[in-house]
């Protein structure tokens, strides 16, 4: 299994394998041709509820964290994400400029624990 995360707005690059954005929005500025999306999983990103949350005065990293991951113990497309990661490398795209806090990260680390066992 080999998951990548990458910044949308990075030039694709043939090591990219599967290009996926896992954002529930499309970003801002992108258009389709530069984005060379194999797939947009928008289901997986976190719920508009969390989004909103993190993004208020309110959210907090640890917090954001632990209510992704309950989300994603309940989403269906976690699987099949898994699946495609174990037959080839797979890239999760996202659009923040924050290259350490974001879902995309979390998801990432989640599909490599589920992996583990």
């Amino acid at each position: 299994m080999t998951i990548r995360v990458k910044r949308v707005y990075d030039a694709p690059a043939k090591e990219d394998g599967e290009r996926i954005l896992v954002d529930r929005l499309w970003p801002r500025g992108m258009n389709k041709q530069s984005a060379a999306l194999t797939d947009w999983m928008k289901d997986i990103a976190p719920s508009t509820e969390l989004r909103k949350w993190f993004h208020s005065k309110e959210g907090d990293w640890a917090e954001f964290q632990e209510r992704y991951l309950n989300e994603l113990h309940h989403n269906p497309d976690v699987e099949a994400l898994r699946r495609r990661a174990d037959a080839g490398t797979v890239t999760l795209l996202y659009a923040v400029r924050d290259e350490e806090h974001n879902h995309a990260q979390i998801l990432a680390r989640f599909l490599a624990e589920k992996q583990k066992g």
